[in-house]
Order: C-alpha cells, then sequence, then structure tokens
C-alpha cells in the first residue's frame, strides 16, 4: 500500500526549488567569513539569502541565522539582556528545558493563555502555533501586556512561520525543515540588537560557527515558494475534523483559533501507541504529539495543561502541501475501521 505521510508537523519533504538551492549553495564551498574572492562571493551569497528571509516573513528587524528553531531559541534566552521571567505551559520542550525558577503560565482547557498573566518585567516566552494541537495563541494582546509590563516576548514560530503571518513580538524562533526547507538550519529574528548580548563569533557576534550558506539558501528558497496551498489543507482539516467527530472521535481545542496543518484528535477507547502501531500497519504515518518526545511514552505535557480527557488516546495528524483529499478520504477510512474495531 503506498505510504500516506500525515506528520508534517515533525518535518516535511524538501521542496524541488530548496533542492536545488541547496545544491547550488554546495557549490560555493569558500568560507563566507574569508577576506579572499571566492570567500567574499559566499558572503554576498549569504546576506543576499538573508535579505530574501526577512522580505518573504515581512520582518523589519535583525536576523541571525541558527541550526534551527531549538537552538535560536536557547540563544534567545541565554543572551537576552532580560531573564527569562515566564513561558506558557504549553511550550516546546526547547524552551521548557531552559525554564530554570520562571514561572510557568497555565492554558484552559481551549489551550489559551490569559494576556493578562504575561504583564511581566522580563522575557516572557509564548508559543504562537502549539506544535501538538495547532491552537494559535493570542500574541496580539499578549505583546501589549508584556511590553506594558516593560518585558520583552519571545515567540517559538516554528509551526507558523513561513504558513501565517508572523506575529508582533520581539524575538521569533524559526525552523526551514517546517516549511520546505532543508535540517539543520533555522533562524533567530530580533527587533532591535540592543535587546541581545553579543557572545562573539559569526553572525555580528550573536552566533559563533561558520553559517550553513548551502542551508540558508535553501530555507530563502523555500520561503520563496509561498504558502497558497494552505486554503486546501484547511478545507481538508475541516472533513476530518467533522468525519472523526461523527465517528465518536473527540476534536482537541475544535472551538480554538487553530493552524490549518495541525490537529489533535481522541480514539476512546484506544492508546495512543496502539493506534500509532495500527495506523502503520496501514501505510499511515501520524504520531503521538511532538517528534521530540514522542517515542519517550510519557504523557503529553499540553493535554495535561489543558486537562484533556483521555489524553493517553490522542495521537497528532499534520497535512502537508503534497496532501489531497484523496489522502483525506482514507485517513477518515482508516479511523473508523480502527475505532469500530475499539468497540
Amino acid at each position: 500500500m503506498k505510504p500516506l505521510y500525515l506528520d508534517h508537523a515533525a518535518t516535511t519533504p524538501l521542496l524541488p526549488q530548496a533542492r536545488d538551492a541547496l545544491l547550488e549553495g554546495l557549490a560555493m564551498w569558500a568560507n563566507p567569513s574569508s577576506p579572499h574572492a571566492p570567500g567574499r562571493a559566499a558572503r554576498a551569497a549569504l546576506e543576499s539569502a538573508r535579505e530574501r528571509v526577512k522580505a518573504a516573513l515581512g520582518w523589519p528587524g535583525e536576523l541571525v541565522f541558527t541550526s534551527g528553531a531549538s537552538e535560536a531559541l536557547a540563544l534567545a534566552i541565554r543572551q537576552c539582556v532580560l531573564p527569562l521571567a515566564a513561558c506558557s505551559a504549553v511550550e516546546h520542550d526547547s524552551v521548557l528545558r531552559w525554564r530554570g525558577d520562571a514561572a510557568l503560565l497555565g492554558v484552559d482547557g481551549s489551550g489559551a493563555l490569559d494576556p493578562a498573566a504575561c504583564a511581566l518585567a522580563g522575557l516572557v516566552a509564548v508559543q504562537h502555533a502549539n506544535n501538538e494541537t495547532g491552537v494559535i495563541q493570542p500574541l496580539a494582546a499578549i505583546a501589549a501586556q508584556v511590553r506594558g509590563a516593560g518585558g520583552l516576548l519571545l515567540a517559538d514560530c516554528a509551526q507558523s512561520a513561513g504558513k501565517i503571518a508572523l506575529p508582533d513580538a520581539d524575538l521569533i524562533a524559526l525552523s526551514a525543515h517546517k516549511f520546505g526547507g532543508p535540517v539543520g538550519v533555522g533562524a533567530l529574528l530580533v527587533k532591535d540588537w540592543a535587546m541581545l548580548r553579543p557572545t562573539g563569533g559569526q553572525e555580528r557576534g550573536y552566533r559563533g560557527g561558520t553559517e550553513n550558506l548551502p542551508g540558508v539558501l535553501a530555507m530563502a528558497a523555500a520561503l520563496d515558494a509561498g504558502a497558497a496551498w494552505l486554503d486546501q489543507a484547511a478545507q481538508l482539516r475541516t472533513v476530518v475534523d467533522a468525519a472523526i467527530a461523527k465517528a465518536g472521535g473527540t476534536v482537541i481545542a475544535q472551538a480554538s483559533p487553530r493552524l490549518p496543518t495541525i490537529a489533535a484528535y481522541r480514539m476512546p477507547g484506544a492508546s495512543a501507541m496502539a493506534q500509532l502501531i495500527r495506523f502503520d500497519a496501514m501505510g499511515i504515518a501520524v504520531s503521538a504529539g511532538s517528534a521530540c518526545s514522542s517515542g519517550s511514552l510519557k504523557p503529553s505535557h499540553v493535554l495535561q495543561a489543558m486537562q484533556v480527557e483521555g489524553a493517553g488516546e490522542v495521537i497528532r495528524i499534520s497535512l502537508g502541501r503534497e496532501t489531497t483529499p484523496d489522502d483525506a478520504d482514507r485517513l477518515i477510512a482508516a479511523w473508523r475501521e480502527l475505532a469500530g474495531a475499539g468497540r
């Protein structure tokens, strides 16, 4: 049976134009920091790609290339001039591991934060769109509260960048392999250099290590491709939501604003791991929460924070630009079969 990949939130296929740009970058083997002619050519290509990425994202500030969103988040937390004051209880593990003594901001049953709770005079880290449920946080209202208290807002946009408009945050992390670029490259967007402490090295002194020119060129090419496919993803997700609810499943945070590409569903009576095994046997790749923790068998901290009933029975479906109506129909048929077998 032809494989059906529905785990695009973990990583999505490399776009052809990104692959071409990657090969172009591999041919430019010189170090962008070298002062000779080949190095200057590599530097020119790097800076051109920097401006293309900023333009594609509509970002007027600064940009530091990183190895991905996890490094960008760590860089922001470690080097921000303000200490981490709080993060939401539904943040990605790459933020929570740096939490320390910072406050943990709870969410309601819909997965949303109370903006008023974010009025803190430090760095506040909040995901734009959750990687397990797709819930979009009210970052405009949150940013107003944070800035009103003299703080700065760090937004994890790994899932939303390249798909929907970026929020008005002070620092933004993103990763290329979530929108059709290669694994191993991402960026930290910075509204003003004064928000970060430099540490020396490359990237204006804010990140050490030779820049990944091939990856950067591929990331720029992936962003240039746009996200016109998102409307179809939204339509397909709506169809799947309705079919699963009709079949006795639960759509997690169905009434919340959600990224069109991500949905979490509960199949009562069937553990998430059992579902993954059965779907995989049917040639369908789905996940149980974040790819970074889905193999740990630990309960999802996101679903626990939302106090979701039957959290251990929830799987994540994530759509990509390649997902078709036939794929949605196949998923629905498989869901009905598995749900029926569990009764």
